[in-house]
Order: structure tokens, then sequence, then C-alpha cells
């Protein structure tokens, strides 16, 4: 299979571009010479300055009619083929599934998920008609295991996971390709902005301890996260682990199945009680 074009000087539609991931993918690929389509519904934080053309767009990833709005501003803008659509937006909430909350449930699965279903379903015409590019999209670690307080979140990333990789599959003898993002701790706010309604361990932290710790473990920031996810596109890899522990996380996955978090929970630092 011939290598992939670099992203480099190709346009690249980033949601969720307003922080973290996507704001340092926005400004990576933005000094790589691209033009670059960056929508997040935080209007405030899309005022970054690019180095080339920028469209921005304040943009709620669940809105299936305005993501589609949005891919025909971009068809239209775009200097070029589109080099890749990083479906990126994402967020988070804590809680046990005896404690969950439906409408948080409801409310990370219509972002974390069919935010990516959404801009999957207005943009891969696009690549098709052009017949090259790559739809990017972003999972998790938790897209690879299970973790307890977290049956919102892995339930979402499993299914990028799953729809991403049954689209590959789709895609097979075409010029487009789908790519599934696999970060593991990266030093973005998503712990800060998560929904808790109380400490899921039972605990008393407040929503900033718990936010702390999280910042704590992550090792990776997000520039270098942006790194790797671009020279994992341009290498033309179908599957990019972002972090030494997502590496970790998706060998013990293969290994110990179903005995994973026995093996991680020996590995985190005891707590301390409350």
């Amino acid at each position: 299979m011939p290598r992939p074009e670099p992203l480099a000087g190709r346009t690249a539609v980033i949601t969720g571009a307003a922080s973290g991931i996507g704001r340092a993918l926005a400004q990576r690929l933005s000094a790589a010479g691209c033009p670059v389509a960056v929508a997040d519904i935080d209007e405030s934080g899309l005022k970054e300055q690019f180095n080339g053309p920028v469209l921005r767009r304040v943009l709620d990833v669940r809105d299936a009619a305005a993501v589609k709005e949005f891919a025909g501003e971009v068809r239209s803008w775009a200097p070029g083929r589109i080099g890749a659509v990083f479906n990126n937006a994402g967020v988070a909430i804590g809680s046990t599934v005896l404690g969950a909350v439906a409408e948080d449930d409801d409310w990370l699965h219509s972002i974390n998920f069919q935010g990516v279903v959404n801009g999957v379903r207005a943009f891969l015409p696009i690549l098709v008609a052009q017949d090259s590019g790559a739809m990017v999209n972003t999972s998790s670690v938790y897209g690879l295991i299970g973790v307890p307080n977290q049956s919102a979140y892995c339930a979402a990333k499993f299914a990028v996971r799953g729809f991403t990789e049954a689209l590959r599959q789709e895609l097979r003898g075409t010029g487009v390709r789908a790519v599934t993002i696999h970060p593991g701790g990266v030093k973005t706010n998503i712990a800060r902005n998560a929904r808790f309604r109380a400490d899921p361990e039972g605990r008393g932290r407040t929503h900033e301890q718990i936010a702390a710790e999280f910042d704590a473990i992550a090792r990776t920031t997000p520039e270098r996260a942006a790194e790797i996810i671009h020279k994992g596109v341009d290498r033309g890899k179908a599957r990019i682990l972002v972090g030494p522990d997502a590496y970790l996380v998706d060998a013990l996955a293969r290994l110990a199945p179903t005995h994973y978090f026995d093996i991680i929970a020996r590995l985190r630092p005891r707590k301390a009680s409350p």
C-alpha cells in the first residue's frame, strides 16, 4: 500500500479545537502550512492566532445539521483537498453505574460518540469524492479497557473504536483512511470540566481535588500528543497510541483481557484516607 501524502500544506479540520489536544493539533498543523478549519462550542477558546489561513466556527457537534453545514463551509473555503478531519471534541463524567444520572450519561454520549458520527457523516462524502484524506476519530485508552466510575466514558470511547474500525473496513480499496486515536493521560482540562455529582469513590474529594489527581498522573502534554498524532497520520497508521501509559494499557488488555484491572490496581499508589 503506498504511503499516504503528508498533511503539511493540506487543509485540516479539527473539532474540540479550543483547548487541549485539539488546540495543540491546530497550532502544530498550521505551523506545518495547513489551512485549518477549527470548531468548538467554546467561542473564546477559538481566538487563537495561527500562522496561515483559518476558518473558525462555534459548533455544537451534537447538532448533526450544524455539523453538515460546517462541512459545506469547509468544502467551499478549503484551498485544495482536505488532508484530515479530526473528530476530537469530548467531555467526561465521574460516576458509578449505580449512582449515574441519565441526563449526564446522555450528554456525554451525544458529544463523545454521536458527535464523532455526525462529523464522519458530514465530511466522509467530501473525502470519498476526492478519494484521499484521513478520518481521524479520538477514542481513548478507556476505549481499550473498562475502568471503574467511567462507565459512560468507556461506553462512548469503545463505541468510537468499533465505529471507526468498521468504517476502516468499508474504506478498503479507496484512498480514504479511518484512524483511531487512543490517548492515555494528557494534561488537559477534561477532568476539570467534567461533570461530578459526588466523589464516585466515596472519599469525599472535591471536584478540584479529583482534577488535581488526574493532573498528577497525566504524563503527556497536549503538544506532545499532537506531535504523536501528526506523525502517526503521516506514517499511515490506522491506530495511534498516545503516551507511554497508552502502550501499557494496550499491552495489558491483550495479555490479561479479564484481569487487567487487577494489575493496574497493584501499580497504582496507595490512596490516602480522606
